[in-house]
């Protein structure tokens, strides 16, 4: 660099300090650029490798673009002068707010990736015939995929009234715990009739739920 000073001419050595780390503010922003635009390609390969719907495509390449600009915005003020104490202050700040937020938001953020999870895995898909259960041993939420979004997986319900239709909105976390029964391209098959056992087993505990009759007394005469 010394060499290379003092063969330029003078009025180009007094510009140096700007030439330089302009230079490689320039290459920053160059290189920022370049490896967002491969990022978001690769993205966009990867979705529609596995048909990952727009819903979740638009969240991720956001994210991606914010982290490489905050990125290149400490590498430019880095290079303008800027303290790096000052920069790590800042960055400290910023991380311990993110990390209260990140948890704060946890529920809808183990949503979305349990969604990116139901995407890129396919566990079901739209169409599918499924159950949610608690236990493979008990019943539970029983119907058709009618919708998968960032937070619920929408079921049409098989166990609604006849003439009537029910959805039953299912967060995605809870899908990876529990149980999910599938159906392959059926209609799951409708729940066995009680027996003569199991209706007086029900009639008894109905019994024994009923409120005992008000005897009459004095003090609840009307």
């Amino acid at each position: 660099m010394q060499l290379l000073k003092t063969r330029l001419p003078d009025w180009v050595q007094d510009w140096l300090e700007v030439i330089i780390p302009g230079t490689q503010i320039l290459l920053i922003l160059f290189a920022a650029w370049l490896l967002q635009r491969v990022l978001r390609r690769i993205v966009r390969r990867a979705s529609s490798h596995y048909q990952v719907p727009d819903e979740l495509v638009v969240p991720m390449n956001g994210l991606i673009r914010w982290i490489i600009v905050a990125s290149a915005a400490l590498l430019v003020l880095e290079r303008m002068g800027v303290s790096a104490t000052v920069l790590w202050t800042a960055f400290t700040g910023f991380a311990t707010v993110g990390a209260v937020a990140f948890f704060a938001a946890w529920s809808v953020l183990s949503n979305l990736f349990c969604a990116l999870l139901i995407f890129t895995v396919r566990p079901f898909k739209i169409g599918d015939y499924i159950e949610v259960l608690d236990t493979a041993e008990k019943p539970g939420a029983k119907g058709r995929v009618v919708d998968i979004n960032l937070l619920y997986t929408t079921l049409e319900d098989h166990g609604a009234a006849a003439g009537q239709v029910a959805w039953l909105q299912i967060p995605n976390a809870l899908v990876f715990q529990r149980v999910v029964r599938r159906f392959q391209g059926v209609p799951p098959p409708p729940a066995p009739p009680l027996t003569a056992a199991a209706e007086a087993d029900a009639a008894a505990n109905a019994s024994a739920a009923a409120p005992a009759p008000v005897t009459p007394s004095p003090f609840n005469t009307p």
